[in-house]
């Protein structure tokens, strides 16, 4: 039987924790003027995480999906997506408003804590 190794880690610098810090205040700031509750933001916040189950497989598999999950591309895009509707005369989907919001607020807290971007091999 191999022994696992813990899942390798990237050190955060400060400003990128400032960073995170100021797109989750953005995310609760959404939110709220979005006229959801600000609760979405906790009850929502795992849902980000599973993606870490990647890592039952190997490291490499893990640090894939937790990178794909765990940046502010694909959450932008939704707002983006959600404005370019709005802007369009549609009515738009608020629920992608609330998503995209939820998802930046965990990725921000995610940052602003000290996680950042995982390294697919071990050092």
């Amino acid at each position: 039987m191999t022994a696992r190794t813990a899942p390798p880690a990237t050190p955060v610098p400060v400003l990128y924790r400032a960073e995170g810090a100021v797109v989750a205040v953005a995310a609760v700031v959404l939110v709220v003027l979005a006229g959801f509750a600000w609760w979405w933001l906790l009850a929502l916040f795992l849902v980000f995480d599973l993606p870490m189950l990647g890592y039952a497989v190997d490291n490499r598999v893990g640090a894939i999906s937790y990178n794909l999950a765990h940046n502010y591309v694909a959450p932008a895009a939704l707002l983006a997506a959600h404005g370019l509707v709005l802007a369009l005369g549609e009515p738009g989907w608020p629920p992608l408003t609330l998503v995209a919001a939820c998802w930046l607020f965990h990725v921000g807290v995610d940052r602003a804590l000290g996680y950042g971007p995982r390294p697919s091999t071990n050092p």
